[in-house]
């Protein structure tokens, strides 16, 4: 045959599965394992991965108590306060992934609301404070309630900047916080405020349960805040204002031309990341037991950021793993945990060459439901209609002509 000819055309199911088993092997040798991996489990139906789910999440109660010995942070600090870091920061990464993830707006002063959440619980019940004191479960509550405020105070002045200019405003108010915590006399600086409260309970022998030498409990109690605010985001995410979320990080510009009240929606993330943020900071106050203004700095903040961008920017799951990671490390490693900052600097940039969009990258499904649901309202077929064939036979023609040649 005559390079010139080309081979016949190939009917339209036969175009379109060869056309989907190249693009999805391109995808697999670009993605690696992970994709693979995602590609099986949304092949799966919905009653398996509710099956393997449940699995999933009681291995994670059992994590503590099993002490697994190959990722196991012993003898040099304890196992299951190590879970309980891991679980916090795994919270403060969801959070964070709601600002940066979905909305797209890059937060350089996130630890703000941390700090707000854990000084409302440190204030609320540490024997330090002249205030009112009230039961510790109450302030996660009125801890994610200040946040919020405190996200709004930020949000409505602030938000109608965008890229570095928010960065920096964003940076700004963090350090304001943390220098706040410093000269006002009544947030006790570098004293701080001890003896934290913690929720009730007691075991058989009299003693508290909640302890800040039990990780345990403080695993499973942020876990289970945890599968909670996943439910919440995952059902945000599929609602309208995910989908203005995912819209005005992908171009605000166009969003806002299409109709979409840009600066109400992102409002709204700062608001629902800074109460997750609030909610977080209250459970590291009490778990820890001490709070005080150096457990804000701008270096905790920088690691929050780089727990969204290594897991998966605008992946739930990704931020819960990346969260992870970001506290495992420097505790399972605690000879090289000085140079906590230079192994995450090379990890990130060894993510952004190999995987630029995380270990676990989001996925984008809108355009695919919005197709889905013009071709069922219209009775179209798709992909696999005749111009859809004809243009992916012709497709498939020139590629392998030009393989001939």
């Amino acid at each position: 045959m005559s390079t010139t000819e080309g081979p016949p055309l190939i009917p339209g199911a036969e175009a379109k599965k060869i056309s989907l088993d190249r693009e999805s092997a391109g995808a697999h040798r670009r993605g690696g394992w992970f994709n693979g991996l995602g590609q099986r489990w949304n092949a799966l139906p919905r009653q398996k991965q509710w099956f393997y789910l449940i699995i999933i999440v009681v291995l994670a109660y059992l994590l503590p108590v099993v002490n697994p010995p190959f990722i196991s942070t012993e003898p040099g600090n304890n196992w299951p306060l190590a879970c309980a870091q891991m679980s916090i920061y795994a919270l403060v990464a969801v959070g964070l992934n709601v600002v940066v993830g979905y909305a797209g707006l890059l937060d350089l002063g996130y630890v703000a609301f941390f700090a707000v959440g854990s000084y409302t619980a440190a204030m609320l019940t540490s024997p330090d404070s002249p205030y009112v004191h009230i039961p510790y479960l109450w302030t996660l509550p009125v801890a994610m309630g200040v946040a919020m405020f405190f996200g709004v105070m930020l949000g409505i002045p602030t938000l109608r900047l965008r890229g570095d200019y928010l960065a920096i405003v964003t940076l700004g108010f963090g350090e304001i916080v943390r220098i706040m915590a410093t000269i006002i006399p009544a947030m006790k600086g570098q004293v701080g405020f001890q003896n934290v409260g913690h929720p009730p309970g007691t075991d058989a022998a009299g003693n508290a349960i909640f302890l800040n030498s039990n990780g345990t409990p403080w695993y499973w109690l942020t876990l289970s805040v945890i599968i909670v605010v996943l439910l919440l985001a995952g059902n945000l995410e599929r609602s309208r204002v995910g989908r203005a979320w995912i819209a005005i990080r992908e171009d605000e510009d166009a969003a806002e031309i299409m109709g979409v009240p840009t600066f109400k929606y992102k409002v709204w993330a700062f608001v629902i990341g800074a109460s997750v943020g609030g909610l977080s900071g209250a459970l590291f106050a009490g778990q820890v037991g001490f709070v005080n203004n150096q457990k804000f700095d701008v270096v905790t903040s920088v690691l929050f950021l780089c727990a969204v961008v290594l897991g998966g920017t605008g992946n739930k799951v990704g931020a819960i793993l990346g969260g992870a990671l970001v506290a495992y490390i420097p505790l399972r490693f605690t000879a090289i945990a000085e140079y906590k900052f230079l192994i995450f600097g090379v990890a990130l940039v060894l993510i952004m060459i190999f995987r630029p969009a995380g270990l676990l990258p989001a996925r984008q499904r809108l355009l695919a439901y919005g197709r889905a649901a013009y071709n069922k309202v219209t009775g179209r077929k798709g992909v696999g209609d005749a111009g859809g064939s004809r243009a992916m036979s012709t497709r498939v023609s020139d590629e392998e002509k030009g393989a001939q040649t």
